[in-house]
């Protein structure tokens, strides 16, 4: 049985996620409005794997005879002032899911929740991934976004993004 923090704390993660997945899919839809193909499939990408992050947690709750109590999605932005700046927006927003992740984290080891600690070891090595990813994005577009013709090659470069 899983304590009632850590349900708490798991239903707020499963929220924090599902508000990724429309966060992403907001600057898709961005992309999508500024003919930035590759920039918009890569969020999408994204869009995909924060839905799958908030149903590994519900999952993991259910097997451990928690009750999933889903919440309202707060609406993400729908406007932006460039390229840069929604890579710079989706690079805080993964130190931020970082910083919850951890939280979690740090109960489970206080409360000595070791199934969870397990579960969640997968979620720690997962946003080192989607923290360097999202630099990554961000030093590049940095480096094309005062030469167009560099953009544009960096947004078809991003279509070749795949489900990692």
């Amino acid at each position: 049985m899983i304590s009632e923090t850590i349900q708490k704390a798991i239903n707020d993660q499963i929220n924090a996620e599902l508000y990724s997945s429309y966060l992403y899919l907001s600057m898709s839809a961005w992309f999508e409005d500024g003919n930035f193909k590759g920039f918009a499939k890569w969020m999408k990408v994204q869009t995909d794997e924060e839905r799958e992050h908030a149903e590994k947690l519900y999952k993991f709750l259910v097997d451990r005879g928690g009750r999933v109590t889903l919440k309202a999605i707060a609406a993400p932005p729908v406007d932006f002032k460039s390229v840069q700046d929604i890579f710079e927006q989706s690079y805080a927003h993964e130190q931020k899911v970082t910083a919850l992740i951890n939280g979690i984290y740090d109960m489970a080891v206080k409360e000595k929740d070791f199934a969870t600690q397990e579960h969640l070891n997968w979620f720690v090595k997962e946003q080192v991934e989607e923290e360097a990813s999202a630099s990554e994005m961000v030093h590049q577009v940095k480096l094309a976004e005062n030469k167009p013709g560099n953009l544009m090659y960096l947004d078809r470069h991003a279509a070749k993004r795949g489900g990692e």
